[in-house]
């Protein structure tokens, strides 16, 4: 295989797939750890009561990766990414808002 030649691998989710903390975990490559860490600060809500029952949709996946990215790219620690995450959520709303008014 030479440099130009790369393979990429993924796994398609949706919103009606579900995931548990463990699998969450091994899919974005992070300890089961800190994605208690983005419950506790709201990043992320599991359904379930116990983590052991937490189940998470697609949606946790992508904010998952993001809260990764934030913490890796700028050394953001998970009380920052969910402050950083509720702006972008914030963004995203009236940026929608905006549409519906043009």
């Amino acid at each position: 295989m030479t440099m130009n030649d790369k393979i990429l691998r993924g796994t398609i989710l949706d919103d009606q797939q579900v995931m548990s903390i463990a699998e969450l975990a091994s899919i974005c490559a992070c300890q089961v750890e800190w994605i208690t860490e983005l419950v506790e600060e709201g990043v992320i809500i599991p359904t379930g009561e116990d983590p052991s029952e937490w189940l998470f949709t697609g949606t946790s996946l992508v904010r998952v990766r993001t809260a990764i990215r934030l913490h890796r790219d700028l050394d953001i620690n998970t009380a920052g990414i969910a402050l950083a995450m509720e702006l972008l959520d914030e963004i995203h709303e009236l940026r929608e808002r905006l549409k519906i008014v043009e």
